[in-house]
């Protein structure tokens, strides 16, 4: 079966990042890692609610992480919305717009609640703009934010 897996390029040894993110998704798991020749993880591949990501210590040539790749999390409670972004957010991280933010190693991430695609894909244009433009005001997404701007 073909498969596409994001693989992404981290600057050292990658026993951290995993046990950050095992830190922050605790149902991740770490489906293999290999060794590199100073004993340090080279490379890595995880799941995270059944996403393959793999990993890869490629050394500090690389130029980092920007915004045009980032990891889509879908949520259901303002709790989760919460949490994640406090976590991802976190010894340095840093908050972005609309829902956006980046961990400390620069990953992107998209911290979004179901809600706010049923508010804006709802069947009134109107009400769903009043969302809509309510949502490109925040960084964190505010479920309650959201539902009262749609029911303006």
């Amino acid at each position: 079966m073909t498969t596409v897996t994001p693989f992404l390029w981290y600057d050292a040894d990658l026993s951290e990042p995993l046990d950050y993110y095992a830190s922050i998704f605790p149902s991740m798991q770490v489906l293999a890692r290999s060794p590199g020749p100073d004993g340090s993880v080279f490379s890595a591949t995880i799941e995270l609610f059944g996403q393959r990501l793999m990993l890869l210590n490629g050394g500090p040539v690389h130029a980092g992480f920007d915004e045009s790749f980032s990891l889509f999390v879908a949520v259901q409670t303002q709790a989760e919305v919460d949490e994640l972004w406090s976590k991802l957010t976190a010894d340095g991280g840093e908050p972005g717009r609309c829902g956006w933010l980046k961990d400390r190693y620069g990953l992107s991430w998209q911290i979004v609640p179901d809600r706010l695609g049923e508010l804006l894909g709802g069947p009134d244009p109107v009400r769903a703009k009043q969302a809509l433009d309510a949502m490109l005001t925040m960084d964190k997404l505010s479920i309650s934010e959201l539902e009262a701007a749609y029911d303006r």
